[in-house]
């Protein structure tokens, strides 16, 4: 099992953020971090880097869920989701697949919630 889900779509990189962010409101997530890496690294290291933004995404009532069934799991929320140029006009967007990073748990409380999670970023991504 990939440790993300993935699909490359034919549109520039600001059309794509919005098109992600919409899909996951869509979806009941919010975007609680953004990551700008591109200005991250040319701030901190001086170096060039391609467009590519990790947004941190959040279903409140989903991560409530996961919280109470086991308590350290907010070590691997908020969801990630990434933007990125993939050349020649078009976009890369990935999402971890929770269900891969869940399984180690060995929680069933929590597969069974790792999959409604996959399911909803599964239908942002086919949104986008």
């Amino acid at each position: 099992m990939n440790y993300y889900m993935s699909r490359i779509v034919e549109a520039d990189f600001d059309e794509t953020i919005a098109r992600v962010v919409a899909a996951l409101t869509e979806e009941g997530f919010g975007v609680l971090t953004d990551v700008d890496v591109a200005a991250t690294m040319k701030q901190k290291l001086g170096v060039d880097f391609r467009q590519y933004r990790i947004l941190g995404a959040c279903n409140p009532p989903l991560a409530h869920k996961a919280l109470s069934a086991e308590d350290k799991i907010g070590v691997m929320l908020p969801c990630n989701v990434i933007v990125q140029e993939a050349g020649a006009g078009k976009t890369e967007v990935a999402a971890i697949d929770p269900r891969a990073a869940m399984e180690p748990v060995g929680n069933p409380a929590l597969a069974d919630l790792a999959q409604v999670v996959a399911h909803r970023l599964g239908r942002v991504l086919q949104a986008v």
